[in-house]
């Protein structure tokens, strides 16, 4: 599994003009950029938002229409109006941090419903008109989170995992259809998230302390992140890419990390992330007799 920063430089002959892109979370961020460069490439753009008319900086040339990713039933008049879809950038998703002891089970059920159960839906009604055309691309924006999960992270992480192997099980599935499934994980991305992220951390919990040091890392890590544009530039070029790979990874020196969770242990690797977010590593030790 590659994960180099470098995308395939190989890309489709079929013309930008006759093929429409879908990118979901297209009001901001990686969505919003990604959107930009596929209208620069000449392709023919849809962005949805939950209020497109309400969009702060529209994408010249991105028409935008509705979509909430925690209402399946949105997804019928979506596709009434876009008509067939290439291309779908599934993106849109919510960022959660917190305590999983502090965790409502119901902020958990929204979490998967927007960041897996949407996108698979989508998905789902997207693949019969691919797979009719024997063309489509399918992109699961994820998280290296899924790949080195940390603590405080646990719901969001499990979410991009779940995305992941929905995608990378899905891939075999539809490939003689003439469709390709690819999963991007971006590391820390200075997009801004973290102010619109939901925590869940009980004022008196005995988790509180470490959360926030953990909060002030990830603020600090953040500020520091990858550039948006780069980031969705790989997004776009691995969409294009005329053989494109399954998984590609970039940011958090993604060459490396990856390399090195060949060859160290798991325990290295969960204290390594943890540290990266300012928390120290704890060894779990044997419960006592009696």
């Amino acid at each position: 599994m590659n994960t180099s920063d470098q995308t395939d430089p190989a890309r489709h002959d079929e013309a930008p003009d006759t093929q429409v892109v879908l990118v979901t979370g297209a009001s901001s961020g990686i969505g919003a950029e990604v959107a930009r460069l596929f209208v620069d490439r000449g392709y023919t753009v849809f962005g949805t938002s939950r209020r497109p008319d309400a969009v702060a900086d529209p994408v010249p040339g991105v028409r935008y229409v509705r979509l909430d990713n925690a209402d399946t039933g949105t997804i019928p008049a979506l596709l009434t109006e876009v008509g067939q879809v290439d291309i779908l950038i599934n993106n849109a998703g919510e960022s959660q941090a917190g305590a999983l002891e502090d965790t409502p089970v119901a902020a958990i059920e929204e979490l998967f419903a927007i960041n897996v159960l949407g996108p698979v839906a989508l998905t789902k009604a997207v693949l019969p008109g691919m797979r009719e055309r024997r063309r489509g691309t399918v992109v699961m924006v994820g998280s290296m989170l899924s790949s080195f999960p940390v603590a405080f992270r646990s719901n969001y992480a499990a979410t991009k995992s779940a995305l992941k192997a929905f995608a990378l099980a899905t891939r075999r599935e539809v490939a003689p259809h003439g469709i390709r499934m690819i999963v991007v994980e971006p590391g820390t991305i200075a997009t801004g998230i973290g102010e619109r992220r939901t925590t869940h951390i009980g004022e008196r919990s005995p988790y509180r302390a470490e959360f926030e040091v953990f909060a002030a890392a990830t603020r600090r890590n953040e500020r520091k992140g990858l550039d948006t544009t780069a980031m969705a530039r790989t997004i776009v070029d691995a969409a294009l890419a005329a053989h494109p790979r399954p998984f590609y990874a970039k940011g958090n020196s993604a060459p490396v990390v990856f390399l090195l969770r060949r060859f160290a242990t798991r325990d290295v690797i969960l204290a390594m992330t943890a540290r990266k977010h300012g928390l120290r590593r704890v060894r779990p030790r044997a419960a006592g007799r009696g």
